[in-house]
């Protein structure tokens, strides 16, 4: 729920309220009022017939019949309300009527009861009048809060929205500040002044931290490839052809030494995708069933090593898409590379690639785990396995990256395991 929306909520239940309250106490004092005066006319109307009697004179006659009653037989005294018909308007119609008792005098021998009485038809169009106004009122009161909110958030709310659009846009790898203006407002003054101080230190840290990454993963290749390129020399040396024991040790050392550069470089390409530095403008069209068919025919080694057989199946022509070169390479050789170590001999792996969707399905070992587990960092299938186990890590970033979805899932029979990236 909106802010503006939340505010005129509340300003429209107390304007409800207190035009309820105030309508009722206005409703019963004019009711009130007007009853008092129709009453005040009746007593007098009472006074004068008294006197009337008094002095010896008949009863003044009514202007309609309605107006006044006698009775010799006795009736209740006071003021009451009552239901006459009006014969010209054919309904019931209110009236306020008092009763008194004539006083004996010359031309009243016997006790004889009077009934006067007054219609509160104008009484009660008063009041409708009354309310017609005050409901009016409530109208006008409530359009006028919310339209007097509304021009509010388009005016004194317009610098919250432009801050709100500024978040929105921001890029961090442009390396520039948010650069927010001052309002005249206090609260979005500061406001800006805290979000631009939080976008330069965001900007800050971040160069500090591209700049420490790319020292980094610098600085460590080049002292792992010179050992890694030193043992093999020395794996070569005549003098280790009669030690096999310290030949065996070196075989070791260079097989770790491998898989440390392999694990740097993944943890680097990982950092890389994590703090987004490879730029929009280093994408290129990507033919991707061209590049899937190059990477197939360089695993054919591997996958004859391990005798598994692969079969390939791409819709032709497929559209490009944009992509980076390397981050496209990456995202097929890890999941292959995937489904063929994963696999057992005489296994299968079956590559679907059309223009929505890439699914790689292998055979392999049951799974005991949640399949979703595996895109986590060095999460592996086999905990023995020289494998670092960032390859399914690295491909769900990179169709993050690139807005894709990647989804793991196994099937019982045959104990099939499928990746599937979907494009769109």
């Amino acid at each position: 729920m909106k802010l503006l929306t939340a505010t005129t909520r509340y300003y429209i239940r107390l304007t409800v309220g207190l035009f309820v309250l105030a309508s009722g106490l206005l409703y019963l004092g004019f009711d009130r009022a007007l009853r008092t005066e129709v009453e005040e006319l009746l007593v007098n109307r009472q006074l004068h017939i008294e006197k009337q009697v008094a002095r010896g004179l008949a009863l003044p006659a009514p202007a309609f019949a309605d107006n006044l009653d006698r009775s010799p037989r006795p009736r209740p005294l006071g003021f009451s309300d009552t239901l006459l018909l009006d014969p010209v308007e054919g309904e019931m119609v209110p009236y306020r009527q008092l009763t008194f008792r004539l006083p004996l005098a010359r031309t009243v021998r016997t006790p004889e009861w009077v009934t006067l009485r007054k219609s509160l038809v104008e009484t009660d169009d008063v009041l409708a009048v009354v309310l017609g106004v005050m409901v009016g009122a409530l109208a006008l009161l409530l359009g006028g809060v919310v339209a007097i909110n509304y021009w509010l958030a388009l005016r004194l709310w317009a610098p919250f929205q432009h801050t709100l659009a500024a978040l929105r846009s921001y890029d961090l790898q442009r390396h520039q500040p948010l650069g927010l203006p001052m309002p005249i407002i206090d609260e979005f003054g500061e406001l800006n002044q805290a979000l631009n101080t939080l976008s330069k230190r965001l900007v800050r840290d971040y160069e500090s931290l591209r700049q420490f990454t790319e020292n980094a993963a610098h600085e460590t290749q080049t002292p792992l490839a010179i050992i890694q390129a030193k043992l093999e020399q020395l794996l070569q040396a005549p003098a280790l052809q009669n030690d096999e024991a310290a030949a065996t040790l070196l075989g070791e050392t260079l097989s770790a030494t491998q898989r440390l550069s392999r694990l740097h470089q993944s943890l680097t390409l990982l950092t890389r995708l994590e703090n987004h530095q490879f730029a929009p403008a280093q994408a290129v069209p990507v033919q991707l069933d061209q590049l899937l068919r190059d990477r197939v025919a360089m695993l054919e080694p591997l996958l004859e090593a391990r005798q598994v057989l692969l079969t390939l199946h791409a819709d032709p022509p497929l559209p490009a898409l944009m992509l980076h070169p390397g981050l496209a390479d990456s995202l097929l050789q890890n999941l292959l590379h995937n489904a063929i170590k994963h696999n057992h001999p005489g296994g299968r792996v079956d590559v679907l690639l059309n223009r929505r969707v890439l699914e790689i399905s292998n055979t392999g070992p049951a799974l005991t785990a949640d399949p979703a587990q595996f895109f986590e960092r060095f999460r592996k299938h086999n905990a023995a396995s020289d494998s670092p186990g960032l390859g399914l890590s690295i491909a769900q970033h990179i169709c993050a990256y690139y807005g894709f979805g990647i989804e793991y899932v196994f099937t019982q029979a045959g104990n099939r395991h499928t990746l599937r990236v979907q494009f769109c």
